[in-house]
């Protein structure tokens, strides 16, 4: 543990001007606040906030955030007040020191409960002073570096899993890159034990092959070339952490001698025209992976970071990452925002630099570069996820391959139902277009517009799916419902009008229906017959007498095997037309539903609930369904329907399913006479130069 007068020190060597008393005074304040506090180590508690602060003197921070730092848990798990630590210490530390003890807060609030977006969201939104967020990144460091001292398994396996799913993405999304890389590597060790020391192993193997330190003699040469043309570098390797490894070869599917990109080395120049000078003479010796060069200089990362990456093969056909910077460039990309906030010798924080670090927080909060955050997150939980922005900057956030579609129900579930286009990025797209990382979407919207039920083919969201299946089924349910209206009508024609509406109310009592809605309902599903209805109106002889008198229906289909009066329906799954082999199958509502011999529907139920049937002799027709694969040309549905129609069939409904660059799949559901005349109609397709394949469904 550091002792006072070197943590002091520490300051005082970065910062001459450092509150050196209330340095001393926080000290003295945490240790005896903290007494006999002890940690899972056996060390005194207070030992705790010292290294934190001691972590944070690393990125020579300002004397108020250190005292933050020594201070940060004395409200939380001590007898004090902040009202004590702002009367000691003054507003600005503890305005510090509680935002530090919020973030607290919310973390135990949240575990196991919360996904760890949301919480990442929280942090960020808590952090309204960065330098409580570096407080509590070195807080939760530290947690990592002792985490071998707690008993439990599970207790380290939820922190190290914590860890790596909250506060090593989170350090990474500020730019502070070597907190990430040692949180992860730390949490590595404890949920993947046996990958990591098996890939620690293979590292030291690899930098000591070859007779030597490989990395030293790579490096070596590197400064050997630069310094031959003028430029001074200052060089260092290393190799890639395990856990950055290990994720390679679980997204790649590879081993660990199928990497090829394992050592990294860094060229800190003294100017930017040194960098693109060194870029130069790197690629002038050693040949360059295509691909893979990236200039972060001239386009800077939206949280400052700059730098040039290229890939080169060595001498033993090695892939090296190199990286070039200059040495301003290294402090922000190895400190991110904790660099804006670093002792400088003048103690000025220029308001620009404040102003860049509020603005960079409110970015982080609600709109950062959606590919920045792909590129720089590598954890699992990003990778099926993609980032887009309305067009007032909002940031959606949806799987990937998601459509606008999903976009619009995202935002909202009226904008998903009235969805008739969108453009990406000004562009004018399909409803099925797959959104990519950055894009930014706008909604064309019609109040005449509904959802269709070709959305769902490409909708992938829960929300979406459920927004179209929703509408769909409201869809359904109200033309169901008028269709048995227009048959009650014509059953009702007798009665008188004043006495209509009581036998409705007295009918929907006899059949156990809730309401008129749903008696029309049943009566259009056949859930109830005509003599069950007209018996629940007018009970007696009343009721088939007057059935007796309406004139007859012309019913389009007739079935033998039927119990006279039992309801039917054409099954939806194979759709049955006359000249089909047909078999019922007995439904929880007493009526029967027709499947081909075939459907596999009649594999997976039980044969008590077969009923043998055949077609009557009075059948005229029925509905078959088809599947017509067309090219992707102008014209080709007219062709369609044209044969349709020559085939004396008729097209009762068609909707396009699948369309590609060559191809686009239609279902059409055919008014045939029988089997017979609906094979002829499918050989007529099949001969047509514009189909590329037709299936009966």
């Amino acid at each position: 543990m550091l002792r006072q007068y070197e943590l002091i020190d520490r300051v005082l060597s970065y910062d001459p001007d450092a509150d050196e008393a209330l340095l001393n005074r926080a000290y003295v304040f945490s240790v005896n606040a903290h007494g006999t506090q002890k940690r899972a180590s056996g060390d005194p508690y207070f030992s705790h906030p010292i290294e934190v602060a001691g972590i944070l003197t690393e990125l020579h921070l300002d004397d108020q955030t250190i005292a933050t730092a020594i201070l940060h848990d004395t409200v939380e798990d001590t007898v004090a007040t902040i009202e004590q630590i702002t009367s000691l210490f003054g507003p600005d530390v503890a305005r510090l020191v509680d935002g530090v003890t919020k973030l607290s807060k919310i973390e135990a609030q949240t575990e196991n409960e919360r996904a760890a977006e949301n919480l990442r969201k929280f942090l960020l939104a808590m952090s309204g002073d960065i330098r409580v967020l570096l407080v509590k990144l070195a807080d939760r460091l530290h947690n990592m570096r002792t985490l071998h001292h707690i008993a439990k398994p599970e207790k380290r396996r939820r922190i190290a899993r914590e860890t790596m799913d909250i506060y090593a993405p989170l350090a990474e999304r500020i730019g502070m890159y070597e907190f990430m890389k040692e949180m992860q590597t730390l949490a590595f060790a404890q949920l993947e034990p046996e990958a990591y020391e098996s890939i620690t192993r293979r590292l030291e193997s690899l930098k000591t092959g070859g007779g030597g330190d490989r990395i030293a003699k790579i490096g070596s040469g590197l400064k050997l070339l630069l310094g031959r043309h003028g430029i001074n570098a200052d060089i260092s390797g290393r190799e890639k952490h395990p856990y950055s490894i290990w994720k390679k070869m679980q997204e790649r599917h590879i081993s660990f001698e199928q990497l090829s990109d394992i050592m990294a080395f860094r060229a800190i120049v003294p100017t930017e025209e040194d960098c693109y000078a060194a870029l130069g003479q790197i690629h002038r010796r050693w040949p360059m992976v295509p691909g893979r060069f990236k200039d972060y200089i001239s386009t800077p990362k939206r949280n400052g970071y700059r730098s040039l990456h290229t890939s080169v093969i060595h001498a033993d056909n090695t892939r090296v990452e190199i990286q070039i910077r200059t040495e301003a460039m290294h402090e922000e990309a190895e400190l991110g925002l904790a660099a804006h906030w670093a002792y400088k010798q003048d103690k000025v924080k220029p308001e620009t630099q404040v102003s860049w670090i509020r603005d960079l927080v409110e970015i982080l909060d609600t709109a950062e570069s959606p590919e920045e955050l792909l590129e720089h997150t590598k954890m699992a939980m990003y990778q099926d996820r993609i980032f887009a922005f309305t067009p007032k900057g909002e940031l959606i956030q949806l799987p990937k391959g998601a459509t606008p579609v999903d976009f619009a129900y995202a935002v909202h579930t009226d904008l998903g139902d009235q969805a008739v286009g969108a453009k990406i990025n000004g562009r004018v797209v399909q409803l099925r277009t797959p959104i990519d990382n950055g894009d930014q979407v706008q909604i064309l919207r019609s109040k005449a517009q509904e959802p269709q039920p070709a959305w769902l083919n490409f909708a992938i969201t829960g929300k979406a799916l459920a927004g179209i299946r929703r509408h769909l089924r409201l869809k359904e349910r109200e033309e169901t419902q008028a269709l048995g209206r227009k048959i009650y009508d014509e059953l009702v024609v007798r009665l008188p009008a004043t006495m209509a509406a009581d036998a409705q109310k007295a009918a929907l009592t006899r059949l156990k229906l809730a309401d008129e809605a749903a008696l029309m309902e049943a009566i259009a599903r056949r859930r109830v017959t005509d003599a069950q209805v007209m018996e629940a109106l007018m009970p007696g002889s009343a009721g088939a007498d007057a059935l007796r008198e309406l004139p007859p229906q012309s019913s389009a289909i007739s079935i033998r095997g039927l119990t006279p009066g039992v309801a039917f329906d054409l099954a939806e799954c194979c759709h049955p037309v006359p000249g089909d082999r047909i078999v019922g199958l007995r439904r929880p509502d007493a009526g029967i539903e027709v499947h081909t011999i075939d459907c596999p529907v009649l594999a997976a139920a039980d044969d008590a609930d077969w009923v043998d049937l055949a077609w009557g002799d009075k059948t005229e027709g029925a509905t078959g369904r088809i599947l017509v694969e067309v090219k992707n040309e102008p014209g080709a549905l007219g062709t369609i329907a044209t044969i349709i129609g020559a085939q004396m069939a008729n097209i009762v409904n068609l909707r396009l399913d699948n369309r590609d660059t060559g191809f686009h799949t239609n279902t059409i559901d055919v008014e045939v006479h029988d089997a017979q005349h609906l094979m002829r109609v499918i050989g007529a397709l099949r001969a047509a130069d514009a189909v590329n394949a037709v299936e009966r469904v």
